[in-house]
């Protein structure tokens, strides 16, 4: 009987400790595939950050502004495709300065040749009734009136010329902050804590560094 009983006692013994080897077995297989899923995430977010870093081009501001000088918008398009939707208002920038330059220029050159006809005797213009004779424009008026569509013509021009040189200039200046790598992971912010105790505010700043 005591035999029995010893046999029966060495069983649960040792039945206890292969089920408890089991779980050791089972606990040390669980955390390895933790730590690797870790040291895979690791990874993974590693070769992430490097996708995001763009290569450092010393030459690249330089290549995008030489582009918007030759035509205004490639540099921008250089730059990189988030930036294509610059391109309709460097054009149209650039293109309501021509057409009010064009515009006022024709305008001018209309004023002045009644204006010269005018001085040379004519009187056939479209601002003289040519029944009763009577002049619907002054030759001071005239003059005046050329004096505003010259100033308006040189203030488009200004404004094309400002427009060209501001593409180049984004072109250039976008180039030179693409260079920085701005993280998330390092960041400086402005933080506000509220007291527990009387819900005041406490104001501060942040840093937060992430490896």
């Amino acid at each position: 009987m005591k035999i029995k009983c010893c046999y029966i006692i060495f069983f649960i013994l040792f039945s206890f400790q292969s089920v408890h080897s089991q779980e050791n077995e089972e606990l040390k297989v669980t955390t390895e595939e933790v730590a690797v899923k870790k040291k895979r995430k690791k990874k993974e977010r590693r070769e992430k950050k490097k996708d995001k870093i763009r290569p450092y081009k010393p030459l690249a501001p330089a290549k995008a502004a030489f582009y918007s000088a030759v035509l205004p918008g490639l540099g921008q398009v250089y730059n990189g495709k988030g930036l294509y939707w610059r391109l309709p208002a460097v054009y149209g920038a650039i293109g309501a300065g021509i057409y009010f330059y064009i515009d006022n220029n024709n305008q001018y050159n209309e004023f002045r040749d009644i204006f010269k006809r005018r001085l040379a005797g004519f009187r056939d213009d479209r601002f003289i009734d040519q029944e009763t004779g009577l002049e619907l424009l002054t030759n001071e008026q005239l003059i005046d009136i050329q004096d505003r569509f010259r100033r308006d013509k040189e203030l488009a021009l200004l404004l094309t010329v400002a427009a060209y040189l501001l593409n180049i200039v984004d072109a250039n200046v976008t180039a030179h902050l693409q260079q920085y790598n701005i993280s998330e992971d390092l960041s400086f912010k402005p933080k506000i804590n509220f007291n527990e105790f009387d819900a005041t505010p406490n104001y501060g700043v942040s840093l937060n560094f992430s490896f």
